[in-house]
């Protein structure tokens, strides 16, 4: 069974986890994280998006349960965002599987550059709290778009403008997440009737490192100071996805 499985999988494991505790901890930065070392592997946008949502599939089922055991999950917030978001997953995915891999990964790279820069941006905005009620719908649906297209982004564009605009972190993040549960699904499904799901041996190792994170980062959502940790993991993807950037432009 072991000789089945691709030959950076511990690379993979290591991957989801980390990359589950990021987005646990700060309702972002899974699809980011995961899909910036996707491409720096080679593999194509379309299908480095297909693979991150669809370990995600599982990876934000567990957070969800564990954010929802926390008490962290606001059924209104929920609501809101939940069928635009998931709208907005399926016209991504959609989009992103009609077109060439070769010629998208340079955008796909810019953008989640875009979107270090975005978190590393918010962890400096203090706003006074508010429970934010207003423009859910169209906010989850462009957050779904873009995630699905960029392999990421539904954390640092949903969760990042709720918490810019007053809402309770921990209510956020945990809202957001069980949210993401079901855009990651619908993508998941999308790409499966278009393009097919491969590369299951990276699926299965970022899904075991996720899941076994899960409970942790809910926990960390209550622990860990954001400011530092958002910048780091900011940094990471901006290096990460320059890198990549670098490649295809042939200066590496």
């Amino acid at each position: 069974m072991l000789e089945h499985l691709p030959e950076h999988f511990h690379l993979y494991l290591i991957a989801g986890f980390v990359a589950q505790v990021i987005d646990g901890a700060l309702g972002m930065a899974y699809g980011v994280s995961a899909s910036s070392l996707l491409l720096a592997f080679g593999v194509p946008p379309a299908a480095a998006s297909a693979t991150v949502h669809a370990a995600e599939c599982f990876t934000t089922g567990a957070s969800a349960i564990s954010h929802h055991a926390f008490g962290n999950v606001d059924k209104y917030l929920f609501k809101k965002l939940l069928l635009p978001a998931v709208i907005g997953a399926v016209i991504g995915a959609y989009a992103l599987a009609s077109f060439d891999g070769d010629v998208l990964k340079p955008y796909v790279s810019g953008y989640l550059i875009l979107m270090g820069f975005v978190i590393i941006g918010k962890a400096f905005v203090v706003i006074p709290p508010r429970n934010v009620t207003t423009h859910l719908a169209p906010l989850g649906f462009v957050g779904a778009l873009l995630d699905t297209l960029g392999g990421g982004g539904w954390g640092p564009i949903v969760a990042s403008n709720l918490i810019v605009r007053g809402n309770d972190v921990r209510i956020t993040v945990g809202s957001v997440n069980a949210v993401e549960f079901f855009v990651t699904l619908a993508a998941s499904i999308t790409f499966f009737m278009t393009i097919g799901l491969t590369h299951w041996g990276i699926i299965l190792g970022l899904a075991l490192g996720g899941v076994v994170a899960a409970p942790m980062g809910a926990w960390a959502a209550k622990k860990i100071p954001h400011k530092p940790f958002m910048v780091l993991v900011g940094v990471l993807i901006i290096v990460i996805s320059a890198r990549t950037l670098a490649k295809v432009a042939g200066i590496l």
